[in-house]
């Protein structure tokens, strides 16, 4: 018992230290590793020192975190190839057409261009790499920093909204989808409708604040800086991101993991890419820059690490029952409410890292064959959506509010006045939605 109380009181001082980054500023892929480690050797000591039962306490904690290491292991397999397939394709000018696809002097226009090709465009990818993709493009189409932040504001929305409804738009549906209690055709057919809800309404309230059209100089022609041709480049976009969209019909034909299909869509789009800059009449010097094997430098390896220690630590908080007995006390506290139970789940992720909840949830949670805890089943879908939808409303409270946070210096006060109180009215109503779709079907 001594143990147990040892590891969730380093549990909760842990994930206090990563929802307080920007105070103590150090960056919570330190605190997840340190808070990962010690976790395992309370552990390995409480099992050793008060289970003599266990004959081979040593063999059993390794068996354990073999185990937990290569569930973990498959998510972030995933995310490294996804995050390195649209790095080859930002980096060679694939997502220029995105500029061109929503450029407009209308203000209005623009908000909903933009709310549009960020919603679909981050379940293609992810939220994080779209938010940051978006944020590009309007600093290219939108000089007035104050109108900027509002479009920055809906980005943030919208990425998350996205990537709610998409098995492969947000970490959390990966994390759901490659555990197999959602699956693409479920996902995608109920999740839609209220995810775009979530997007829709609070676009409509901020395109209110925006009237008139920009002036001509803001449209002059940006200058391209890849060595490919458009004809090249076009190839890049369209096996990249048709690569990642043919992921989950790769997983259902093979029924192999999906990160072995991010791993073969890798695979093809490296080979072309070498084979492009090899046709280039430049210097080596001048293609190295833009090979894959230099690209993967500028992988966050950061955020690959802070989901290693956040879904090992909580692997702990598993092997110890704490979220077993977390999710009968939740059952018990709102009755087995699904809706009331995930809507406080999405609020909290607006505050604490989603990554680390959802992981949470899946251990507290077992899946049943039947009812709403189902593959598939109401529980499942709703914290998907929530967990996603839900960070929107604190701009900590998702990678794509951090990055935006980040990039166009948003602070914490602006976002909570003028934004915040939109996303939750699309995050109530997404929920309505998917009661009615419930109601009706």
């Amino acid at each position: 018992m001594t143990f147990t109380v040892l590891i969730i009181t380093l549990f909760v001082v842990g994930y206090l230290c990563i929802a307080l980054e920007s105070v103590f500023e150090i960056n919570k892929a330190a605190i997840a590793l340190l808070m990962c480690v010690g976790c395992w050797t309370l552990l390995m000591v409480g099992v050793q020192g008060f289970f003599p039962e266990i004959a081979d306490g040593v063999g059993y904690i390794s068996g354990r975190i073999q185990h937990h290491l290569g569930d973990a292991g498959e998510t972030l397999f995933f995310l490294m190839g996804a995050m390195t397939i649209v790095e080859i394709v930002d980096s060679n000018g694939g997502f220029n057409f995105v500029r061109d696809a929503i450029k407009t002097r209308s203000k209005r226009k623009l908000m909903w261009r933009v709310a549009f090709m960020t919603f679909f465009l981050s379940a293609i990818l992810d939220n994080l790499t779209t938010s940051i993709v978006m944020i590009m493009v309007l600093r290219k189409l939108v000089q007035s920093r104050e109108e900027r932040l509002i479009y920055a504001g809906l980005i943030i929305i919208s990425a998350n909204s996205g990537g709610a409804f998409s098995p492969i738009g947000d970490v959390t549906t990966i994390m759901l989808w490659i555990k197999g209690v959602i699956t693409t055709q479920g996902v995608l057919t109920e999740i839609f409708i209220p995810s775009l809800v979530s997007m829709v309404i609070p676009a409509a309230i901020l395109s209110l604040s925006l009237k008139g059209k920009f002036d001509k100089e803001q449209n002059l022609k940006t200058t391209e800086v890849t060595a490919f041709t458009k004809t090249q480049r076009d190839v890049i976009f369209w096996l990249g991101v048709g690569g990642l969209v043919f992921v989950p019909i790769f997983k259902t034909l093979t029924h192999l993991p999906p990160f072995m299909g991010i791993l073969l869509v890798l695979g093809v789009l490296w080979t072309v890419t070498e084979i492009f800059h090899r046709m280039q009449n430049r210097s080596e010097d001048d293609t190295m820059a833009k090979r894959v094997s230099d690209l993967l430098s500028k992988i966050d390896l950061s955020t690959i690490m802070f989901f290693l220690g956040i879904l090992m630590a909580v692997a702990v908080l598993q092997e110890i029952g704490v979220l077993t007995s977390m999710g009968e006390g939740l059952n018990e506290a709102f009755a087995g409410n699904y809706y009331l139970i995930n809507g406080i789940i999405g609020v909290l992720s607006s505050i604490v890292d989603n990554v680390p909840l959802v992981a949470g949830c899946m251990g507290m949670y077992p899946v049943a064959e039947a009812g709403d805890m189902a593959v598939d089943g109401i529980f499942w879908q709703l914290l998907a959506y929530c967990a996603g939808v839900g960070g929107s409303m604190l701009i900590i409270g998702s990678a794509a509010g951090v990055v935006v946070m980040g990039l166009e210096k948003i602070t914490f006060g602006w976002y909570l006045k003028r934004i915040s109180w939109i996303a939750f009215v699309g995050y109530l109503a997404g929920i309505g939605c998917y009661w009615v779709e419930k109601l009706i079907y």
